[in-house]
C-alpha cells in the first residue's frame, strides 16, 4: 500500500489538526467525498446544536494508513470512522480498535447490513456496475460484455490499491462461480486498464477516451443528471457493494459526541441527507435517489466480511499479479 503523505506533510497535517481537534467535540476520518463529508457534518450539526465537528478526508487505503501511524504512535486522533468498507472495520473490531455501541436506530435497518455486537453499522449502499459513453457502439448488459472484441482496449476500472470499494468489488465478482479471477485476466488480455480511483474512471469514460468503466453507480447517474454523455448499467449477472460503515474508535475521547453522531447517520433525518447526495440509504423505509431503479430490481451479490478481511492481502496481490502494482 502507497502512503498518503511525506513525512514532513505528515507533521505539518498533524500539527494542523491537533491544533484544531483539541477544541473540537467530534473528530471524523471519513472517505466521502469532500461536499458529502461536509453536507453529513453540517446536518448532524443542526441535529446537535452546540457540538463542533472536525473532519479529514481521503480514500479508504490512505485515510486507513494515517490512521494506523497515530495508532502505531499511541495517539490516535479520530473519535469516528465513515469510510468505504465493512471488511476495513471487521479488521479494526478483530483488533481491539473499536467500541461497542448498541444504536436504538439500528432497529430500522436488516440485520445483515450491521456487526450484531455494535462494532460498526452500514449507513447506504454504493454499488459498482458498468458505465459507458452514450457513443459506444455496444450497450453492455453483463460484466461478460467487456471481455468482448468491441471492448478491446476501451476498458479502465479502479485499482483495489488505491480504492476499498474496488477491492471488496473484485473479492465479489471472484466470488462468482461464472466469472472468478479467469474474468479479470480476460479483461486484461483484453486491453482493460486499472489505475487510480473511481473519480479518474469518470472522467475517462465521460471525455470518450475509454467507452467503458468500473464505477461505483452514484458519480455516472449524477452526471448524467449534469447532461454528460454517459449511462449506468446494474449488470445481470448482479452488482458488488460497499456499504460506508459507521464505527467508533475505542480510544476516543468523545463517546457521548461519538454515538450521537451513530445514532444521526442512521436516522431518518440522516439517510434521507444521503439520498439528497444520491446515494441508496441503509433505510428500507427511506426511497431511493433520482436515476435509480426499485429496490428489488438491484441484484446484490453477497461478500462475506470476515472471510474477506482474511483473504485481502492474497487477493491484492492476485490483483497486482494480473494488472501490476501501480494502481
Amino acid at each position: 500500500m502507497k502512503t498518503l503523505l511525506s513525512a514532513f506533510t505528515a507533521l505539518v497535517s498533524f500539527g494542523v489538526l491537533m491544533g484544531s481537534a483539541n477544541a473540537a467535540d467530534l473528530v471524523l476520518y471519513t472517505s466521502q467525498p469532500n461536499e458529502d463529508a461536509q453536507a453529513t457534518v453540517d446536518g448532524f450539526k443542526a441535529a446537535n446544536p452546540g457540538l463542533d465537528v472536525e473532519w479529514v478526508r481521503d480514500g479508504t487505503p490512505k485515510i486507513m494508513a494515517k490512521l494506523m501511524a497515530e495508532i502505531e504512535a499511541g495517539n490516535p486522533v479520530a473519535d469516528v470512522l465513515l469510510i468505504a468498507d465493512t471488511v476495513t472495520l471487521e479488521r479494526m473490531k478483530q483488533a481491539g480498535q473499536l467500541l461497542a455501541y448498541k444504536s436504538p436506530e439500528a432497529a430500522n435497518l436488516d440485520a445483515s447490513l450491521y456487526d450484531a455486537d455494535g462494532y460498526y453499522y452500514s449507513t447506504k449502499l454504493i454499488t459498482t456496475g458498468i458505465m459507458y459513453n452514450t457513443a459506444a457502439a455496444m450497450k453492455p448488459t453483463s460484466w461478460k460484455d467487456l471481455q468482448k472484441p468491441e471492448a478491446m482496449g476501451m476498458v479502465t476500472m479502479p485499482s483495489p490499491l488505491t480504492s476499498g470499494a474496488a477491492l471488496i468489488h473484485a473479492q465479489t465478482l471472484a466470488g462468482v462461480d461464472s466469472l472468478g479471477w479467469d474474468y479479470y485476466k480476460a479483461l486484461k488480455e483484453n486491453g482493460a486498464v486499472a489505475a487510480g480511483g473511481n473519480g479518474g474512471v469518470l472522467k475517462s469514460v465521460a471525455s470518450g477516451e475509454k467507452a467503458y468503466g468500473v464505477v461505483v453507480d452514484y458519480m455516472p447517474i449524477r452526471e448524467k443528471a449534469k447532461g454528460a454523455p454517459v449511462e449506468f448499467v446494474f449488470p445481470e449477472e448482479g452488482v458488488s457493494a460497499v456499504t460506508e460503515p459507521v464505527g467508533i474508535l475505542s480510544t476516543t475521547k468523545h463517546a457521548d459526541a461519538a454515538k450521537k453522531f451513530v445514532d444521526y447517520v442512521l436516522s431518518k433525518d440522516g439517510q434521507e441527507g444521503f439520498l439528497k447526495l444520491g446515494y441508496i440509504p441503509a433505510r428500507n423505509d427511506v426511497d431511493l435517489p433520482e436515476g435509480f431503479p426499485a429496490r428489488d430490481k438491484i441484484k446484490v451479490l453477497p461478500i462475506n466480511a470476515p472471510e474477506a478481511l482474511k483473504s485481502s492481502e492474497k487477493d491484492l496481490k492476485t490483483f497486482s499479479d494480473i494488472f501490476g502494482s501501480n494502481g
